[in-house]
């Protein structure tokens, strides 16, 4: 009997050999497949994708000729390519929507494949939901009457997407502000993007980890603690103005200071935010993730922009872009989307707002993150992954709501929240998030407070009651 697949935020992953097999690549196209000609608008085609992991190009070409088989055009990528980039060859081919073969910014053995629907943009969860019925029924039906193939063929979809970037952001003024960059594409699908632009318009720039390797030696392609020290001494010796690290796929981004301070998620998110909202003028609405910094929320408060607060998962901001007039939308692991382009993060697009708040403020990362700080306060944010069996994390989880810590770190909880996961609200910017994964044994801590020694003593007290509740029944 097959393996079941499951769907989870934003597609499906397995281990390479074990549960990534071609075989599984084909039943999750099949059923892709079966969704867009039920529900979609198959002569339009599909996109394929793929990263730079191994056997990724491999089942991409696997992806299109099944695609290709039931009678789906399939356009597929001539290189590793960042998932923006095939997010918006969706929208400008008005395709009917992408495969992209990529675990993002897990480790070396995973893979997977995300389907982007046709606004070019994560899949909300009403089609997610509805691929996991084609898959489900696929496999109880067998196999299908075979139909007439459809044309497969091959583009360079990295070039018009970087053509796109040039229209968003300013290099000339990024050249003018004289500052100098290391780009980190973690050997992930970003080689040679942001360097190219960079180069072109005679930018100084080192791109490091560049290399195609898909063994990503030495780190996970995720743009966080404690993978960006290649990317820190890098900055650091060779005397640069700011480094930015994507992850495997592109979408996500970390930036390091020159000191060698590390600028998360929450803090880049924050400095896009007060330069669009305050010295740009721009409106709308904000949205963000459940785990996503206070700091946000006090922004929107000062520029009264209205705020959107989601579960985890980047399909919950896009579902609002798709809806509402949002200004950016954004998340705690490094996913930023912005007004003007598509409802998706971009790793590559939000380095170069970075780098043209920089030129146009005359400061460095650090600088514009500690002027937030002295305006709202210090946020510094931790986040501890416990590898703890599914029902055992849950079990943590209820225990925390119902029974409940009425103090932690020597702080009185003050509120709790259950949007998703369990949020104990600690005071004015200090919190402690209890949740447990959807798809694999992991139960996830989450903590932001004023200082990183608070960080740390949540991280630890909510490590040590998750042990007990695990173990307890």
């Amino acid at each position: 009997m097959a393996e079941k697949i499951k769907f989870g935020t934003d597609g499906w992953r397995g281990v390479i050999g074990d549960d990534f097999t071609f075989a599984n690549v084909r039943r999750v196209a099949a059923a892709i497949a079966d969704y867009v000609r039920a529900e979609g608008e198959p002569e339009r085609g599909l996109v394929v994708g793929f990263d730079t992991r191994f056997l990724s190009s491999d089942c991409a070409r696997v992806a299109a000729e099944t695609v290709a088989a039931a009678g789906i055009p399939a356009l597929v990528a001539s290189r590793a390519t960042p998932t923006p980039a095939i997010s918006y060859a969706v929208v400008a081919r008005r395709a009917a929507g992408a495969l992209v073969i990529t675990a993002s910014h897990n480790p070396y053995r995973w893979n997977g494949v995300k389907f982007k629907a046709p606004y070019g943009g994560s899949a909300l969860p009403t089609i997610m939901r509805r691929l996991e019925v084609y898959l489900t029924r696929r496999e109880r039906q067998g196999a299908r009457a075979r139909r007439r193939a459809a044309r497969i063929e091959e583009a360079d979809l990295a070039g018009p997407y970087l053509q796109r970037l040039k229209t968003l952001v300013s290099l000339e003024r990024i050249r003018a502000g004289g500052q100098r960059f290391v780009v980190d594409p973690m050997y992930g699908a970003a080689r040679g993007c942001l360097a190219r632009l960079f180069d072109e318009q005679r930018i100084p720039c080192l791109e490091i980890h560049g290399e195609h390797n898909p063994l990503f030696p030495g780190l996970n392609p995720e743009p966080i603690e404690p993978h960006v020290a290649d990317l820190r001494r890098a900055v650091m010796e060779g005397g640069f103005d700011a480094g930015f690290a994507t992850d495997g796929d592109a979408d996500r981004l970390g930036a390091m200071d020159p000191t060698g301070a590390f600028i998360d998620s929450h803090k880049i998110f924050s400095i896009l935010l007060k330069h669009w909202a305050g010295n740009l003028k721009r409106t709308g609405e904000v949205v963000k993730t459940f785990s996503t910094t206070e700091m946000i929320s006090k922004l929107c408060r000062k520029y009264g922009l209205p705020l959107h607060v989601t579960p985890i998962g980047f399909k919950y901001v896009c579902e609002l872009m798709l809806q509402r007039n949002i200004l950016m939308g954004g998340e705690e692991s490094g996913g930023i989307a912005v007004q003007g382009h598509l409802p998706e993060r971009d790793g590559i697009l939000n380095s170069l707002f970075l780098a043209q708040v920089m030129a146009e403020r005359n400061k460095t990362l650090g600088e514009l993150a500690a002027e937030l700080a002295e305006e709202f306060g210090p946020h510094h944010y931790g986040r501890v992954d416990l590898e703890i069996e599914k029902a055992a994390a849950e079990r943590v989880v209820r225990r925390a709501e119902r029974h409940g810590l009425r103090t932690i770190a020597g702080l009185k909880v003050r509120a709790v929240e259950a949007l998703d996961g369990v949020k104990l609200r600690l005071g004015d910017s200090a919190w402690l998030l209890v949740r447990a994964s959807g798809t694999e044994n992991v139960l996830r801590l989450y903590a932001e407070a004023p200082t990183p020694e608070l960080v740390q003593r949540l991280l630890d007290e909510a490590a040590s009651f998750a042990r007990r509740a695990a173990q307890s029944r």
